[in-house]
C-alpha cells in the first residue's frame, strides 16, 4: 500500500511540474491565409493577436477571423497539454485534471 501511495505522489509532483513547464509553451495559429495570426501560451492565455492590415476594411470577417484564430490557438494548446499528460499518466483519464 505505501509502494502505491509512493507512486501517486511522484505521478502528482511529475504532473504538477509538466503543467508549469507546458504553461511556458507556445503556440501558434494563422486563419484568413494569415490575416489574423494568435500566439498564446499552452495554459490558454493570449499572448499577441497580430492583424493584416487588408482586414480592417471588413469589421464582420475581422471579427469571425479572430474569434476562429483564438479558437484554434486555445484547442492547439490544450491538445498539446493533454499529450504530455497522457505521457506521465499513461493514458489514464483523471477527473478535474484538464
Amino acid at each position: 500500500m505505501n509502494e502505491l501511495i509512493r507512486q501517486a505522489q511522484m505521478m502528482q509532483k511529475k504532473m504538477l511540474k509538466t503543467q508549469e513547464e507546458m504553461a511556458k509553451k507556445e503556440v501558434e495559429t494563422s486563419v484568413g491565409g494569415g490575416m489574423v495570426t494568435v500566439r498564446a501560451n499552452c495554459a490558454g492565455e493570449i499572448l499577441s493577436v497580430k492583424i493584416d492590415p487588408v482586414v480592417l476594411e471588413d469589421v464582420d470577417m475581422l471579427q469571425d477571423l479572430v474569434l476562429s484564430a483564438v479558437n484554434e490557438v486555445i484547442k492547439k494548446g490544450k491538445d498539446l497539454m493533454q499529450g504530455e499528460m497522457a505521457q506521465i499518466t499513461g493514458g489514464m483519464k483523471i477527473p478535474g485534471l484538464f
